[in-house]
């Protein structure tokens, strides 16, 4: 902690004066973030990686509506499958693909019940939600990419705070019960706290790239991990506003 604070903590931590450099990102970290790649799945770039993360999950929503997969099981295997690829040696690189598009599978297997009511509703809201969450994540990725090296990794502290807030809000919503203003407030800062995340883990993919770090696997996974967050609360928020008029309908009757 000592040699922290006095910029001398090692040559791959972090320091005052690494903090105070905001160089653009090189050639070699541009070509870890972009979508191209020789062989499959040896050099996988980050998004490409997370593509196929995502179709993996959009598997797994799938196998959840035809034979009813997902539920407490699945995410328990989801939670397993992320610590298995945090505990596997980088350079097991096909294994910890495989690992990460069977994690993806079960976690697209355990929101499978929530695409599952919504196609129930109206089967647009999906396609319109996925869109949304796809430009959304594509805009704030991009302004971290183009922005300046650490610019915005001051975020980490905020974003830490309100997930917390977060956090201790469902905790008190399990044991005092949970009103429809408390559902819509962690709904709504729950979205903007990890549309803030796509922002600040992008610039931290970026800087460990820099530093030599080009877990693609990793750090597609951080990444899907936003996605995903942020595409169950943009459905749910359309699936809800969508289900107002058949509401309203039904009391008139």
């Amino acid at each position: 902690m000592e040699a922290f604070f006095s910029g001398q903590y090692s040559a791959r931590g972090w320091s005052y004066e690494s903090l105070k450099n905001f160089r653009q990102i090189s050639p070699a970290v541009q070509n870890h973030l972009k979508l191209v790649c020789a062989f499959i799945p040896v050099d996988f770039p980050v998004y490409l990686t997370l593509c196929s993360a995502l179709v993996s999950a959009a598997a797994g929503v799938y196998l959840h509506i035809l034979f009813n997969v997902g539920g407490t099981l699945t995410m328990l295997g989801c939670f397993l499958g992320i610590s298995v690829i945090s505990m596997t040696p980088p350079y097991a690189e096909k294994k910890r693909f495989g690992l990460l598009m069977g994690t993806a599978l079960l976690q697209g297997a355990s929101i499978g019940p929530l695409f599952e009511v919504i196609l129930n509703l109206d089967s647009r809201i999906i396609l319109n939600g996925l869109v949304g969450t796809s430009l959304a994540f594509a805009c704030f990725s991009g302004a971290a990419i183009v922005a300046k090296r650490r610019e915005f990794l001051y975020l980490g502290g905020f974003l830490s705070a309100f997930l917390s807030v977060l956090l201790w809000m469902q905790f008190a919503s399990t044991i005092f019960g949970q009103n429809a203003t408390m559902f819509n407030v962690e709904l709504y800062l729950g979205l903007l706290v990890f549309l803030g995340y796509i922002v600040f883990d992008t610039q931290v993919i970026i800087e460990k790239a820099h530093r030599g770090d080009l877990d693609y696997v990793k750090h597609a996974l951080t990444l899907f991990t936003d996605f995903v967050a942020i595409a169950v609360r943009i459905l749910i928020i359309m699936g809800g506003v969508a289900a107002l008029p058949s509401l309203a309908r039904g009391g008139e009757s």
